[in-house]
C-alpha cells in the first residue's frame, strides 16, 4: 500500500508520448457479485462511449458537465473520479483543476481504464497529464483520510455492491467542507417517469445494444435501476455516512439524478 501511495503521488516528468502511456495501479477488493459486474463492464467497454452518445442523443455530456460543476472542483484541487469508466468525468475534472491540480480516476474494470487511457492519448491536452488511472475498488479506497477537495461518481454508485460502505469511503477521503457529486439514473417516484424509463430500456436501449451482441448486458440496466435508491433515500444514505448536507436533483426530465453531498 505504501508503494502504491508513493506511485500515485508522483507526476510524470514530461508530457511526451512515452510519458502518456499510463500504467494502472491495482488495489483489489472483490466479491462474487462485484466480479460479475466487473466482467459485465469489461464486455461493454469497447462500445460504451458510442452507445452513451446514441442512447442519450448526446445529452449525457451535459449531465456530466453539471455533475462536475456541482462538485465545485477548482484550479489546483486534488480530486477523485470514482467508478471513472472510460474517463468522461476525469477529463472534465482535469480541465477544471488544471496543470496545478491532480485527478485520481478509479475503476474496477481494467478494460474501461484501458479505453480511458487510449482516449487520453488520442485527445491529448497538457492538463491531462494530471490524471492517474487506478484499478481499484470503491469499498476500499487507497487514499488517506481528508485527501480530496472534491469527488465525482458517474453512473457507478448504482452498481456498487455495498452502497453504504462506498458512501462512507467517499466521506472519509473528502476534506471537511468539500463536496461529492454523484450522477446516475434516477429511480423516480413518478409512475409516468418510471414507465417511460422502462419503455425506453425495453424498446430502445436493449434492441440497440443487441446490434452489438450485448443484449444481456444491457438488460441488466433495468434491474439495476429498480434496485437503486430514490433521491430521498440517497440523501438519507449520505447523511448516515456523515455528510452535513445532501440534496438530490432530478435531471433530464426526471430520468437522471445528481446527489450533491457536503462533508
Amino acid at each position: 500500500m505504501a508503494a502504491l501511495t508513493a506511485a500515485i503521488s508522483s507526476t510524470p516528468a514530461a508530457p511526451g508520448p512515452a510519458a502518456r502511456r499510463r500504467r494502472f495501479f491495482a488495489v483489489r477488493c472483490s466479491s462474487s457479485a462485484a466480479d460479475e459486474r466487473q466482467v459485465l463492464f469489461s464486455r461493454i467497454a469497447p462500445v460504451y462511449d458510442h452507445l452513451n452518445d446514441v442512447l442519450s442523443l448526446g445529452q449525457h455530456r451535459t449531465w456530466k458537465r453539471i455533475c462536475v460543476s456541482w462538485s465545485r472542483a477548482k484550479r489546483g484541487d486534488r480530486v477523485l473520479d470514482l467508478c471513472c469508466g472510460s474517463g468522461d468525468l476525469a477529463f472534465l475534472l482535469s480541465e477544471k483543476v488544471g496543470l496545478d491540480g491532480q485527478v485520481m480516476a478509479v475503476d474496477f474494470s481494467r478494460q474501461q481504464l484501458q479505453t480511458a487511457a487510449n482516449r487520453q492519448e488520442q485527445r491529448w491536452k497538457p492538463c491531462y497529464k494530471n490524471i492517474k488511472w487506478i484499478e481499484g475498488d470503491a469499498l476500499g479506497l487507497p487514499f488517506a483520510d481528508c485527501y480530496f477537495d472534491a469527488v465525482t461518481v458517474g453512473y457507478g454508485l448504482r452498481n456498487v455492491v455495498d452502497k453504504p460502505k462506498a458512501m462512507r469511503e467517499i466521506f472519509r477521503v473528502l476534506k471537511p467542507g468539500s463536496r461529492a457529486s454523484v450522477l446516475d439514473f434516477n429511480k423516480s417516484s413518478s409512475l409516468f417517469t418510471t414507465s417511460l424509463q422502462s419503455w425506453m430500456i425495453d424498446n430502445v436501449v436493449v434492441p440497440l445494444a443487441s446490434g452489438y451482441g450485448l443484449t444481456e448486458e444491457y438488460k441488466y440496466l433495468k434491474s439495476s435501476i429498480s434496485q437503486y435508491l430514490t433521491g430521498k433515500e440517497l440523501e438519507e444514505l449520505a447523511k448516515e455516512a456523515g455528510f452535513s448536507a445532501a440534496k438530490h436533483y432530478e435531471l433530464g426530465g426526471g430520468l437522471m439524478g445528481d446527489l450533491v453531498a457536503t462533508r
